[in-house]
């Protein structure tokens, strides 16, 4: 890789990516587990010549790829092509800190929002085993991604999983991992399919309480309440090739966002935490402006009445991240308000926006003011995650 030309349009502008995902390496879990639980925890196992990952020693969980969509030289692999390549095939920032910190300075990023893969955006993926046994992986993962954040020097900012199937472990989650320097927490965004309240019940609002004493935002990643992390998604014509149906699955991943942000507008209980910042990774921007109107205009012909209307709502407390959009960005920010939009990448699945992301805005960028770009490609990000900017 060589170093890029930050775009002089970008210039005075600190550049955080809300949204990344790290590969989890093989021995994430084996590593850090107690005896009783080394052969449960999630690790790689080789079955019928091919390496997957499973949890409580035979259940399986998916195959064994770092899910990056950039190779070891650095080109960009496209459609499903990232499935077939083994781990050592892929760039090493997909994984390794120093790797990503290299990619970082070369793209002119200062800092990174992660996410992970293995065990869903939401955390929804090791619901087949027993509680105990999905606490322990939830900490475990947790405590990897504090070293993660320490060993970055405080540039990659992992969001902490919750255990939300346990209300009082993901209190207790949520504050050891506020105390160890984690900058948000990371939900399921439909816990109702599993059987738990939706999440403008009471039963939540402790959570909701110590998230806003906190500072801590709660971040709904798309895909974040599947049961698995579906390619396709649902309603896809099986006559498209795959490269087809991954379009399709991708394009379509933002009704999920669509819903949970819906609902949350609906239930108004964000009246009840003013502070309490709610995220929408991964979703886009421009369905947004069209949503807020459209509650807007439903709640009054159903004759609800709210302290806020929802473009009110929002411009206090929710926030959203964008990434390819480019024609009509700004139009569709300064809709929202630019304080609550967010420049994310993707980095590294399909669809991110490597290998040159700050250019590939530049265009889009001049079509801000000064302050407004600070604003959207690192100073709001670097308000919600309480992240210190030079």
């Amino acid at each position: 890789m060589n170093i890029l030309t930050k775009p002089p349009v970008m210039a005075g502008v600190t550049v955080i990516d809300a949204d990344t995902h790290i590969a989890e390496v093989y021995d994430l879990w084996t590593s850090r587990a107690p005896a009783a639980y080394k052969a449960r925890v999630p690790q790689v196992k080789e079955v019928d010549g091919e390496l997957i990952w499973v949890i409580d020693g035979d259940k399986r969980m998916g195959p064994a790829f770092a899910i990056s969509t950039i190779r070891r030289d650095g080109s960009k692999g496209h459609g499903n092509a990232l499935t077939k390549w083994k781990f050592e095939e892929v760039f090493e920032g997909a994984y390794d800190v120093k790797a990503r910190l290299a990619y970082m300075d070369e793209s002119g990023i200062a800092a990174q929002i992660a996410y992970p893969n293995l065990l869903g955006f939401g955390n929804q993926k090791s619901m087949g085993v027993d509680p105990d046994l999905r606490w322990v992986t939830t900490q475990i993962y947790n405590d990897a991604m504090i070293e993660y954040q320490k060993a970055s020097g405080d540039r990659i900012f992992p969001m902490a999983l919750m255990p939300w199937w346990d209300i009082k472990q993901s209190l207790a989650e949520a504050e050891r991992c506020q105390k160890a320097g984690l900058r948000g927490v990371n939900t399921n965004s439909v816990p109702e399919g599993q059987g738990m309240p939706v999440l403008g019940d009471k039963h939540w609002f402790p959570l909701w309480e110590l998230c806003s004493d906190l500072g801590l935002p709660v971040n709904f990643h798309i895909g974040s309440g599947f049961e698995s992390t579906a390619w396709f998604g649902s309603g896809v014509w099986p006559t498209h090739e795959t490269e087809g149906k991954m379009a399709f699955g991708g394009s379509m991943m933002f009704v999920s966002n669509y819903q949970i942000l819906a609902n949350i507008i609906l239930s108004r209980f964000l009246e009840k935490f003013p502070k309490l910042n709610i995220v929408s990774v991964e979703s886009g921007v421009g369905w947004i402006p069209f949503m807020l109107e459209s509650l807007e205009y439903h709640m009054k012909d159903s004759g609800i009445k709210c302290e806020l209307t929802p473009i009110e709502l929002f411009r206090r407390q929710i926030y959203a991240c964008s990434w390819f959009e480019r024609r009509g960005l700004a139009q569709s920010a300064r809709a929202l308000g630019v304080d609550n939009v967010m420049f994310e990448t993707d980095f590294p699945h399909p669809v991110c926006l490597y290998p040159d992301p700050v250019n590939f805005m530049a265009e889009t960028a001049a079509e801000f003011t000064h302050e407004e770009r600070r604003k959207i490609f690192g100073g709001n990000a670097a308000r919600v995650y309480n992240i210190p900017v030079s």
